[in-house]
């Protein structure tokens, strides 16, 4: 649906009009035409600002500065209505130190947008049954983050996973750590890519092990296929 325009000048149709000078100033109720000379002569335009108004309101305005004003409100406005994501960031419970830091900065740029981090603990095999070691490894990314997050969902384990979610500290500016110097590491990005994609091959290979190990379903057939 198009956004409705303001009418100009003589594309006003109401009869009278309520006008207001360029300098903020009200200039009373008078008929269009006049109002719209007043602005001509003036090198100015005749802007029906509230045409709901009665009678319409009407300002003596350069159109061409009104409209630049009409569309930085706007933007500024959308700016405002800022979506919040959740961005997943995967851990595994022996996550090394390098590997960690890596995942730190990420968080640290993704919460410094006005953003949540879900990160998510993925136990493979045995693993699940220390789920400690994996609280070890969020409670070791709050630490680096303390001062600038808050926690929404404390850690909770839901099936081989175990998640946190953190939010950024409302008032707080997130500072973006480096890792040498100013400059960011290109290679951060792709080694967090990396990983995450590791991790996904590994919850597909557990699934396979889970499967492989379940016990067959009542009535099914334990004999080989030649047999």
């Amino acid at each position: 649906m198009p956004e409705p325009t303001h009418r100009v000048n003589k594309a006003i149709q109401a009869k009278e009009v309520r006008v207001i000078g360029e300098d903020g100033k009200q200039l009373g109720v008078m008929p269009t035409h006049i109002a719209v000379r007043i602005a001509e002569e003036k090198g100015l335009d005749l802007v029906e600002v509230n045409p709901k108004g009665d009678p319409p309101v009407c300002k003596i305005i350069d159109h061409g500065r009104f409209k630049y004003e009409e569309a930085r409100k706007k933007r500024s406005a959308k700016k405002k209505q800022s979506v919040i994501v959740v961005k997943e960031i995967k851990l595994r419970p022996k996550t090394d130190v390098h590997d960690l830091d890596v995942k730190v900065r990420a968080i640290q740029r993704f919460l410094s947008d006005g953003n949540k981090a879900k990160l998510v603990i993925i136990f493979r095999g045995r693993e699940i049954v220390h789920p400690e070691t994996g609280k070890a490894v969020l409670l070791k990314v709050l630490s680096e983050l303390v001062n600038y997050v808050v926690v929404e969902q404390m850690p909770m384990m839901e099936g081989r996973r175990m998640t946190m979610l953190i939010a950024p500290k409302p008032g707080v500016t997130i500072p973006l750590r480096r890792k040498k110097g100013d400059k960011e590491d290109p290679k951060d990005a792709a080694a967090l890519d990396a990983a995450d994609e590791d991790e996904d091959e590994d919850e597909v290979e557990d699934e396979v092990e889970a499967e492989a190990s379940a016990p067959p379903a009542q009535g099914e057939s334990l004999a080989s296929p030649g047999g």
